[in-house]
This record gives structure tokens, sequence and C-alpha cells, in this order.
């Protein structure tokens, strides 16, 4: 996918987002969502952040007191960053910044979509909200997921796994054992959300919960 699509599709997923937040009472927001150790406002507040960073010094300065744990580093500032706004000023940011082209300096375009895809299911799917998204996305998030390494390291954790999207197409792997399912399935597995297994099947899926 070239920059402009990938941009025009990470504004419709942020503008999304804001309508699925606009219905939820305030005791939602303290639910957990599907990202591990993450409430749906820490979720949220990520997804408002991201296109408004601090400075590559505030980040290296985050990274060095966090002594470069970066999964810790990202939840603690989402954190941070939802306790000092409301939910309305969240869901208000989240508009105002759809379409500003900005990212941290830590972070790669593609690395941008399918974190944002995934964020979004984050939160619709603990509602009960099935989110579609169309598939050249779905496939750029799992080729980009598939061949990096840190912090899922998916190809190693499914070593022997052969996956395969049933509704694009999309394959991953060339083992012996077969995974199917939808592509949005097999992107929350790769990417550490158990909640993907539920849609998945095939003599893979009991490896594949073992794992």
């Amino acid at each position: 996918m070239d920059a402009d699509t990938i941009w025009a599709t990470v504004a419709t997923e942020r503008r999304y987002l804001a309508d699925v937040l606009d219905g939820l009472s305030v005791t939602d927001w303290d639910r957990p969502s599907l990202c591990s150790e993450w409430r749906i406002r820490d979720v949220v507040a990520h997804v408002a952040w991201t296109p408004q960073p601090p400075g590559p010094w505030d980040m290296l300065t985050a990274a060095v007191r966090h002594r470069f744990a970066f999964n810790a580093m990202n939840r603690d500032m989402a954190i941070g960053f939802a306790q000092e706004r409301t939910p309305q000023q969240l869901v208000d940011q989240l508009r105002r910044y759809a379409d500003v082209h900005r990212k941290p300096f830590v972070t790669t375009m593609d690395n941008l979509l399918f974190d944002t895809v995934v964020h979004v299911q984050d939160v619709a799917m603990p509602f009960g909200i099935e989110h579609a998204v169309p598939e050249p996305v779905t496939t750029a998030a799992l080729d980009r997921v598939w061949a990096m390494g840190w912090p899922f390291h998916a190809r190693r954790r499914l070593q022997g796994l052969r996956l395969v999207a049933t509704d694009t197409g999309w394959t991953g792997g060339a083992g012996p054992v077969e995974v199917r399912g939808p592509a949005l399935a097999l992107l929350l597995t790769m990417t550490g959300r158990p909640a993907g297994h539920a849609q998945l099947d095939g003599p893979g899926v009991a490896e594949l919960a073992n794992r």
C-alpha cells in the first residue's frame, strides 16, 4: 500500500473508533480491552496520542526511564495520556487529528497501519461490535506482522503452522499443520490477542491454543 492509502485508512479507522466511543458509558471506558493490561481508555489514548507525539528527546528520555522496555513505556505513556484527559476530550482528539500525517519517529508507516487497525478491534470486539476492514488493509497488516520480529515474533511463535485467511486468500508459514479463519482473526492471533482464536479452525487450532 502506498503512503496516501495508508494515511486514508488510518484516518478512517480513527473516525470509526470515535463513533464507537460516542455510545459508551463512563464505566465502559474502564473495561479491559483485548490488549493485555490496557483498559479501553488506555487504547483510545494511545490511538489519539499517535498523531501528536512528543519529540525525539522526550521519547529517548522515556525509553531510558523505562530501561528500554518499550512495551511498558507504551503502556505507561498511554495511561498517562488518558489520565490527563476526559473521555470526551479523547474522542474529540481522535476526530481533530484523524487526518494529521504525523507519527512517532520510532515507528514506520507499515507499523502505524496495523497498529491502528488492531487497536480499533481491541475496543470494538469487547462490546460485540464487528468492524470489517478492507482486504488490501488486512493483507498489508498481516504481511507486516508476519515479516517483523519484535514485539510479536509471529513466525517464531507459530513455527510449524500454516495460516490461511479464508476470506482473503492470504497465507503465512509453511508448516504441515493448518489453521484457517478470517484475516482479522489471524491478525489478532499473530499480535497476541487470544480473542481471535474463537473464529479459527483446522487441525492446528489446538496447538495454537497451547502456544
